[in-house]
């Protein structure tokens, strides 16, 4: 079977709306939107009007059922503007993505339809203040009381938790079960009980909104279950295997957008009498950030591949997240090297690129959780 690098007709126009929107839309507020610490809603009901929103719903569900390495072309343009605004539309998806694996019938249009008729959100909530990396030590109680469960808990470092129609929470039915114990709960926004408190100071990402989640005996009908008792666990964990993959094209956009400002700050700034883009030291950092992207960029292109195709593919999943992004530091981090003093204040943007691309670091899983699951890959074969 030949290998084909080449993108479809559909693809290109996709990836030229994309890149369309991420320079008329989001490039000129991103600046604005990080200093406010304010989601931008203007911007995702434009996402909303040309279909970019919650396009991975499937189309019987009014989305466009983008795969996910269309998904992965539409993140690296988007990311380029913001990251913290490319968060917003690809956390919804991370909320999307257990109801597209796990729901039934009956739940994929009662939630799912929602999202496409207007501009709305979708949330996931995994981590609590105690657990971040121990997953399956869930201190989030669900219990059964006839038709329907009572949740108490606090969710922690939740995005588009105070905004999204509805939160995917992840709870334990018994702590000493651990991940046997787990079960998912569709919790719409409004449900008594369920309040949603904004996290402010956020070193980047200031634009999408981050939460604490708070559960006080909130009523969940049994029908707003996703999968069986106890297969919480497994439906949270087969979602990051896939969402960690649109956070590596983030990564990438991040990358080529300092490879950018690099390049073009280096021909326009002078030093001994020519432009700093002539100094070999100059010239290598630059070939450094585009060995990076072009890598990083084809790493994850096949990882979307092996999703689209229904391999497997959790390892290929860990692998570009942790490089991508860990490129991405190092391209940020270098470009404002490059640009020097200049560099390290908010008239030119690279440092807003390494504040932003740190959390790619360290959400839906950090790099050292990316690592286990690597090195178990190894060791099982």
């Amino acid at each position: 079977m030949p290998i084909d690098f080449s993108l479809t007709e559909e693809q290109r126009q996709l990836q030229a709306l994309a890149r369309r929107f991420a320079k008329e839309v989001i490039l000129p507020v991103a600046q604005e939107y990080d200093e406010k610490e304010e989601v931008p809603w203007p911007v995702i009901e434009k996402l909303h009007e040309v279909g970019l929103l919650n396009a991975i719903i499937p189309e019987e569900y009014g989305g466009m059922g983008l795969k996910m390495l269309d998904e992965v072309i539409v993140g690296e343009e988007l990311a380029y503007a913001c990251m913290g605004i490319y968060t917003i539309p690809m956390a919804s998806d991370l909320g999307i993505t257990p109801v597209l694996l796990a729901g039934t019938e009956e739940q994929k249009r009662r939630f799912l339809k929602p999202l496409t008729e207007k501009p709305a959100l979708a949330a996931f909530a995994l981590s609590e203040p105690g657990n971040g990396s121990d997953a399956a030590a869930l201190k989030t109680r669900a219990v059964r009381q006839g038709d329907h469960y009572v949740l108490n808990g606090t969710k922690m470092w939740i995005s588009n938790g105070g905004e999204a129609e509805w939160v995917v929470v992840f709870a334990t039915l018994n702590p000493e079960l651990r991940h046997k114990g787990v079960v998912a709960l569709v919790v719409e926004k409004g449900t008594p009980g369920f309040s949603a408190v904004k996290i402010h100071g956020k070193m980047g990402q200031r634009a999408s909104g981050t939460y604490e989640l708070v559960f006080e005996d909130v009523k969940v009908p049994v029908q707003n279950r996703l999968g069986e008792e106890g297969e919480g666990f497994k439906i949270a964990m087969n979602t990051l295997n896939k969402t960690r993959i649109p956070v590596a094209a983030g990564s990438v956009g991040v990358a080529r957008r300092a490879l950018d400002e690099a390049k073009k700050y280096a021909k326009e700034r002078e030093a001994f009498g020519q432009p700093i883009a002539s100094f070999q030291a100059i010239q290598f950092k630059l070939a450094d950030m585009l060995i990076g992207i072009e890598t990083a960029r084809m790493y994850t292109y096949y990882a979307a591949w092996l999703v689209d195709r229904g391999l497997p593919h959790a390892h290929a999943s860990a692998i570009a997240k942790a490089y991508a992004s860990e490129i991405a530091f190092e391209a940020a981090n270098q470009a404002i090297q490059i640009h020097g003093g200049y560099g390290y204040v908010r008239e030119f943007p690279v440092e807003k690129l390494l504040r932003d691309v740190k959390l790619n670091q360290i959400y839906e899983g950090t790099n050292e959780i990316q690592r286990l699951i690597i090195a178990r890959h190894i060791l099982a074969e």
